[in-house]
């Protein structure tokens, strides 16, 4: 990965992020530094930023590292050094920072209306922290890295090759029905055999979000997570309200989906490796051969410059810099994310690129995370750079809905109509699932002490609640552990509504596309340059949608995508 340019004012050249010693000083500089005006506060907070960004990108850059290499002894060994080493270290004088600002008489006299967000954000944070949670958010982290080193060494013998999971996906979508079933049984056969260790994984980590928790002399986890996530605009009663209106509204749509799928593959029986292949049984949509990565993003591209000129160059920057990562291989994690490099303002994209209509769905997705953190690359003060979750999200999934006009790109003319109804169908299907997963959640973290039979008692009351028509007689076991492969049970708990909400926002972008798509798309962009200096309702209000995730959002939504459905070819 190459840098670009980076301006230092406070923070020498030479520093060394990874040196606790070279940390230390100029922490300590800050919080002792005299602040006589606001002039002084807000040269104070720029400093602040600028350390914060070096080290950020650091720890980025060494996570970015441990993804695309988790059998790297070296790379890992250099991960774990900065998360136990250093961001235990920084965490108590990163809150000393805090503390001074919001004693400091001077921040009522700063001019920008947005220090208002960074002082309730920051309050948040005061609130929450305790020294003793330090080494036990390390060994959360920890605990992480173990489940990832447990799913990125998960490989199975197909066809006489060594695959990974990512690749063995693709079969999913082969016409010969023998051939699905003997890849799914495969694959789900290889997560069973670490279905203990996982849970063991998981268990430690709820048993330490609990005293995390305690610490903080909060009821549960969500209370905490809430507080921590700065969901200043929701409450989890609306969460649940949502899953409810899920329920009513979008899985009837769901089981339809489900019925018509069987009548067109001719099956008395939907049974798991029926639901990624064509159910005309045509051929699987090949967007590009697996190992042609540089024609991916060449293609990629032009979706982009045919939107927006602006929209391409800000992907070239990512070539340029070298900061993508895309192809799948063993020893990779599994998965997909964008990752801002603070410092360097930049964004990085990682994904596992198999050959499917998914991994161009996935590229579009985290290229709208890469254009919000262009976007907003502008704003100095890093703690204002990065808007909520719930709209970061937007900035993605609009990509996806608005870059799907344009998939002839990859495809024929009939094909790119294909491939567009599998995303739209994708996102009916998605919301239910969101609504099982956030569920879930709520449940996990408002029930402590629960037994595994508990646990997977109540995930599959929520399959049944949420889920569609498919028959897994004989796969009991593999479907009440299916909530294992949702990597933000792990790495980020309660972090999973937001694309629930964000999907609203996202599909409303889309309506207004239809009629005027170069005003959806200047709003969509006007809104992402905004970075975090606005709460939630105003971000969605600038993009020119409501942020709203009720009922009666969702109804006209489903309804203009069940038209959409029935315009395009079967």
């Amino acid at each position: 990965m190459v840098a670009s340019s980076i301006n230092r004012h406070f923070v020498p050249k030479d520093f060394i992020p990874s040196d606790v010693s070279q940390i230390t000083p100029l922490y300590q500089i800050l919080i002792d530094r005299e602040i006589k005006s606001a002039a002084d506060l807000e040269q104070w907070i720029l400093d602040f930023s600028e350390l914060t960004s070096a080290i950020d990108e650091y720890g980025s850059r060494r996570y970015i590292d441990k993804s695309c290499h988790t059998d790297d002894k070296e790379i890992e060994t250099r991960y774990l050094q900065f998360v136990e080493e250093v961001e235990p270290k920084i965490k108590p004088l990163y809150f000393a920072m805090q503390k001074k600002y919001l004693n400091n008489p001077f921040r009522n006299k700063l001019q920008k209306k947005s220090y208002s967000i960074l002082e309730k954000k920051w309050a948040a944070d005061v609130e929450l922290f305790r020294e003793e949670n330090i080494p036990l958010e390390t060994e959360a982290t920890r605990l992480n890295n173990d489940y990832d080193k447990i799913s990125g060494s998960m490989t199975v013998t197909f066809e006489g090759k060594e695959r990974t999971m990512q690749q063995m996906a693709r079969y999913q979508e082969q016409i010969d029905r023998a051939i699905r079933q003997q890849a799914w049984e495969a694959s789900a056969g290889r997560r069973l055999t670490d279905r203990e260790k996982i849970d063991d994984v998981f268990e430690q980590l709820l048993t330490l979000r609990a005293k995390i928790s305690a610490n903080a002399n909060l009821p549960d986890y969500r209370s905490f997570i809430w507080k921590s996530y700065k969901r200043f605009d929701y409450t989890p009663e609306q969460c649940l309200t949502f899953a409810d209106a899920i329920a009513t509204s979008v899985v009837p749509l769901v089981r339809e989906l489900d019925r018509q799928r069987k009548v067109d593959l001719k099956i008395d029986k939907l049974r798991p490796w029926d639901a990624a292949v064509d159910p005309q049984n045509r051929a699987p949509l090949v967007p590009f051969k697996e190992n042609e990565i540089a024609e991916f993003v060449e293609k990629t591209r032009i979706i982009f410059s045919r939107m927006s000129p602006e929209l391409a160059d800000d992907f070239d920057l990512l070539r340029q810099r070298n900061n993508l990562d895309l192809e799948s291989r063993k020893g990779k994690q599994p998965g997909g994310y964008q990752m801002s490099l603070e410092e360097s303002r930049q964004p990085f994209i990682f994904m596992n690129a198999a050959g499917l209509q998914r991994d161009v769905e996935t590229l579009l997705h985290e290229g709208g995370h890469a254009f919000h953190c262009l976007a907003a690359a502008g704003e100095d003060i890093v703690f204002l750079r990065s808007a909520p979750m719930e709209f970061c999200e937007v900035a993605s999934m609009s990509m996806e809905l608005l870059g799907a006009d344009h998939f002839d790109v990859f495809y024929s003319d009939a094909d790119a109509a294909r491939a567009k109804r599998n995303l739209i169908e994708g996102i009916i299907r998605f919301l239910p699932w969101m609504a099982t997963i956030d569920s879930f959640q709520h449940w996990l973290y408002s029930h402590p002490n629960h037994t595994r039979e508990q646990r997977t008692t109540f995930w599959i009351s929520l399959l049944d609640r949420f889920g569609g028509e498919t028959d897994w007689t004989g796969f009991e076991a593999i479907r009440a552990s299916s909530w294992q492969r949702q990597l933000h049970l792990f790495h980020a708990p309660f972090y999973y509504i937001e694309y629930g909400i964000a999907q609203l926002g996202a599909l409303q972008l889309w309506m207004k596309s239809r009629h005027d798509p170069q005003g959806a798309l200047s709003n969509y962009r006007a809104a992402l340059a905004l970075g975090g200096t606005k709460p939630l309702p105003e971000l969605f209000a600038a993009a020119g949608i409501q942020f709203d995730f009720s009922a009666k959002t969702l109804l006209p939504l489903m309804d203009a995508m069940r038209d959409e459905l029935t315009r395009l070819p079967r």
